[in-house]
């Protein structure tokens, strides 16, 4: 072993990689995006609004990253095989998948239509099985490894009475990515997923709100965190940078929790 310091910016370099974005447009989805171009991967994002699209390349380019947009969702296999070989062909390569497309539709089981229940597990359980296992592939194929993150949350494993199929879809997803690491890890692979807890974003604004219910929420949610406030942006890309590079090499199967503490015993 070499008494060497190591060099620590080269365990978050991320210069030369192709990495791909699905869900690009939206908040934790582009937070990724943009942490992933600042650390030097180029980066293709995927997403069904081209206008949202444009405006979140135009602002990595305009940083001096590298950066294209696809409108494409992951939801069929044609689609997922297109972004996989469209960006392998434009970047030359595929080192990184990060999936942030999903989908919630709130309600508890007594309230929950199947069609509802259906669109969740789809979104979050089907669509990102089609794009990590299109992805997956290609990487083994290509024969240089590779780095799968998934999106998946809290509520993977802290029960919620009006989020029964999010809270299930979530639960699914952490199995699905032991399982893809159990299964690419010997082609050096790496598959994890981050389950965030609330981040400050336009969505959760309303939190801060006025009102009985944010009220209500500010006090069951937020006190119940060590931390004692939302996440921010640069918490989450932290958690994004660290499973993309090399520093995170010998990580697979792990889920890692960026919840202020949310989810302590």
């Amino acid at each position: 072993m070499s008494n060497a310091l190591p060099k620590i910016a080269d365990l978050f370099n991320l210069a030369g990689k192709s990495a791909l974005v699905t869900g690009g447009t939206g908040s934790l989805g582009s937070i990724a995006a943009k942490a992933l171009a600042g650390a030097g991967a180029k980066v293709t994002l995927a997403g069904s609004n081209k206008e949202k699209l444009d405006e979140i390349v135009n602002e990595i380019v305009a940083g001096g990253g590298v950066a294209r947009g696809v409108a494409l969702r992951p939801d069929s296999e044609a689609n997922v095989q297109a972004l996989v070989d469209g960006t392998i062909e434009a970047q030359g390569g595929l080192d990184i998948l990060f999936v942030a497309s999903g989908l919630n539709k709130p309600g508890g089981a007594a309230q929950q239509t199947l069609t509802d229940f259906d669109a969740v597990m789809d979104a979050n359980v089907r669509q990102t099985f089609l794009i990590a296992k299109a992805a997956a592939m290609k990487m083994k194929e290509i024969g240089k490894g590779g780095k799968i993150i998934i999106t998946s949350s809290i509520r993977g494993a802290v029960a919620s009475n009006n989020s029964i199929a999010y809270c299930t879809s979530k639960a699914a997803t952490d199995m699905l990515v032991k399982t893809l690491a159990t299964e690419f890890g010997p082609a050096g692979i790496r598959v994890n997923a981050i389950a965030p807890a609330l981040f400050r974003s336009p969505l959760t604004a309303w939190i801060y709100e006025d009102t009985d219910r944010a009220k209500m929420i500010r006090t069951n949610y937020l006190g119940r965190l060590p931390l004692g406030r939302l996440g921010e942006a640069d918490d989450f890309a932290g958690s994004v940078i660290f499973l993309a590079a090399p520093a995170s090499d010998y990580v697979n199967g792990h889920v890692l929790y960026v919840d202020g503490g949310f989810t302590i015993d």
